[in-house]
């Protein structure tokens, strides 16, 4: 209302979805200007009391159509509300439209015609409570439509609800005492260019070129042209004057483009910037002395785009960015409130809003220290056990610390989190332990036959006591993967659901691991090294990852600064890990896509190309949804010239399995370059005596 106020409205009156105020025709029409918030502008022409399609038919005819409309003209009418006598709104346009009609029949013998597309006139009638209000629609389509918009993203966020957004977050103000505004997520650049025209004193409907009131026999085109050459002139002062920093971010190069050419059409060329960016690359501008400023974004909600799982990690990001923007406001539009609480600060002001169909919330935040949210760590219980350990457990508590003091200044020297701290090193204690931060994982192997399942429990039973007090780690943080004597593919099976995912550490890559509903956690400790060394050669080549499970060498490529890469699974809950992983790490698929497909049969169909391409099959794969039997031993010729085929010359194809007696046919070396890397690739928390836990080889044409 106090935007209507401005423009000289009186009398002003909310009701639900609308605003009735009082206003002559010169305020009128810079309503219909100069509203950044309006959908759409009325004009009464009549209020009255209906009770039945007669009545309405001739309240409708009792209006002096002449004096808004000529006879040879062409009109729309469209209809809003329902009654119990009427049979259904097209009902309703009809009577309308057939007292219009009679009226100009019956005075001078001439009958306007329908066209609902481009109409002269469209009139508006609103049945509610037992009354009809007849109306001339001034605007023509929605004032929303600003004329410079050609098309929208993915998910496009209409002029006016941007404008609402950039008013409750007080960015006229903000600009008018030089703060900056970015949009980290920009898309078709709506929030740019409406904080652009509202910044600067441009009328949202100066680009029009069609109006309601255009063939309304009551319009008056000088008052108009005078209206009109007012909000030209205040546009010139505008350009004239020093512009706020206003600039956009996408990950999409197509959404950078679409965005370009709104913001030329709205004649905003060289005003204001955008740029291909990932959100992982989002940061205060350092080129330029700015202590205040508003980031505003409208970020997939799952609903609109993307999925909610991913997209946790990716307001999380957000969140975590914004801690550089210290002495800002930030306002973020959102489909799903509780994923605003992902980023982890508190909202100051929210504010419900329709997005198209969606509705959404808008939060505001302070950008100050005090407003983050920080999450206690849970306190941890202590290590030790109140029971005397056995002579078994003490044996292995020794191991573990022996271990521990091995690999300590390594650990330390590369900033390790997630490493193997045991591996079965006592023959009678077969288990695997994984470190992941203050986590505990301990895999169980198969016992041989000739160990009893008592003898092996009673040794595991050993295991589980000795840990703590080796470790320092509670039992609540230590998750046992236990193996059972089971036939066929139970022992494979899901263990639990409790969806619990954890954030670790990986040189810059963060990544999620699940360590307790499978018997894999989502992160393969030994190929760390390949991972690290794949981020290392990443810069400016595109990478493709094959059998890519979760996608984390993918995220390590793109933290590299790959131009693209691509993941491709047959598994697309691993996929959907993948997805979350590169969220997590602020990357988008915008350039980073996931392709759910048999891998070779995608591998013999593909025309693309890549400089750096990571071929990990697993050793042995039957799965139910493809025809392929896959063995890593039989078919490393296949997948090597595959995989080679697509490799760009002076590129490296990276092929590594993990079957244990795995050996390379000679065949291979005879065609290409190759280098055995097994040794290098294994980290000293893997080397050990014996076959080595995966093969690995650098492979070049």
């Amino acid at each position: 209302m106090s935007e209507l106020a401005s423009l000289g409205a009186t009398s002003l009156r909310e009701s639900v979805g609308s605003v009735y105020f009082h206003a002559d025709l010169d305020t009128a029409y810079r309503a219909c200007l100069w509203s950044r918030l309006a959908n759409r502008i009325f004009l009464t022409l009549g209020d009255f009391e209906v009770d039945s399609a007669d009545a309405l038919y001739s309240a409708v005819k009792s209006l002096p159509w002449e004096e808004h409309l000529l006879p040879t003209a062409t009109l729309a009418i469209d209809f809003q509300g329902k009654v119990s006598w009427l049979k259904n709104s097209q009902f309703g346009v009809l009577r309308c439209k057939d007292a219009i009609v009679d009226y100009f029949r019956e005075r001078c013998g001439e009958r306007p015609s329908i066209d609902k597309d481009r109409p002269d006139l469209r009139i508006h009638i609103r049945l509610r409570k037992g009354r009809a209000m007849v109306s001339l629609d001034l605007s023509g389509e929605s004032l929303h439509r600003r004329g410079y918009r050609s098309r929208g993203g993915l998910a496009p966020l209409k002029e006016n609800l941007a404008s609402a957004i950039l008013l409750r977050a007080d960015w006229p103000g903000m600009a008018a005492r030089g703060g900056a505004l970015i949009d980290p997520m920009c898309g078709s650049g709506t929030l740019l260019i409406e904080a652009a025209w509202m910044a600067m004193d441009i009328a949202p409907g100066l680009l029009r070129r069609r109006w309601g009131f255009d063939q309304w026999q009551g319009h008056v085109p000088a008052l108009w042209a005078r209206l009109r050459e007012e909000a030209l002139e205040r546009r010139r002062q505008g350009f004239d004057r020093q512009w706020p920093e206003i600039r956009g971010y996408d990950a999409s190069g197509s959404a950078v483009a679409t965005a370009q050419e709104n913001i030329e059409s709205a004649g905003l060329k060289g005003r204001v910037r955008v740029s291909r960016r990932e959100l992982a690359e989002f940061a205060k501008p350092t080129h330029t002395d700015l202590p205040t400023g508003l980031v505003v974004c409208n970020p997939p909600y799952g609903e609109r785009l993307g999925d909610e799982a991913s997209l946790v990690h990716l307001y999380r990001y957000l969140g975590n960015a914004l801690k550089d923007f210290i002495g800002w406001r930030a306002a973020v539009i959102t489909g799903n409130p509780h994923l605003g609480k992902a980023m982890a600060w508190h909202s100051h002001q929210q504010y419900r809003m329709l997005n198209g169909s969606i509705e959404s919330r808008l939060l505001l935040f302070d950008l100050r220290a005090e407003n983050q949210i920080r999450h206690r760590e849970s306190e941890q219980a202590s290590g030790g056990s109140s029971l005397p350990l056995s002579e078994g457990a003490r044996m292995f508590s020794n191991r573990l610390q022996k271990n521990r003091k091995r690999l300590e200044k390594w650990l330390k020297r590369e900033q390790v989190s997630c490493y193997r701290l045991y591996d079965a090193d006592m023959p009678e204690y077969a288990v695997a332990v994984d470190c992941y931060g203050d986590w505990l994982v301990v895999a169980e192997y198969a016992p041989p036959a000739s160990i009893s399942e008592e003898k092996a429990e009673a040794r595991l039973r050993e295991v589980m006591a000795g840990l703590p007090a080796a470790t320092g780690i509670p039992p609540e943080r230590i998750v046992l993967k236990q193996r059972r004597r089971q036939r066929g593919k139970a022992q494979y099976q899901r263990e639990q659901r409790s969806n619990e995912m954890l954030t670790v550490h990986e040189g810059q890559a963060k990544l999620l691991v699940n360590l307790k509903d499978f018997l894999d956690t989502g992160l393969f400790l030994d190929h760390r090294r390949v991972r690290l060394e794949i981020a290392a050669r990443a810069n400016g080549r595109s990478f493709l990852n094959l059998f890519c499970y979760t996608g984390t060498a993918s995220v390590h490529a793109a933290l590299g600064g790959a131009k693209w890469t691509t993941s491709v699974d047959l598994s697309p809950r691993y996929l959907q890990w993948t997805r979350e992983n590169l969220s997590l790490n602020g990357m988008s698929e915008a350039r980073h896509h996931t392709i759910e497909a048999d891998c070779v049969e995608w591998l013999k169909e593909s025309d693309k190309s890549f400089d750096l391409i990571l071929l990990d099959p697993p050793t042995f794969s039957n799965s139910k949804r493809t025809d392929t039997v896959l063995d890593v031993q039989r078919d490393q010729e296949m997948l090597v010239d595959e995989a080679m085929r697509l490799l760009n010359p002076g590129g490296l194809l990276i092929f590594s399995n993990n079957r244990r007696d795995f050996k390379l046919e000679d065949s291979l070396r005879e065609r290409y370059r190759i280098e055995d890397k097994t040794d290098w690739s294994l980290d000293p928390d893997f080397s050990r005596p014996g076959k080595p836990i995966h093969h690995c080889f650098f492979i070049y044409k």
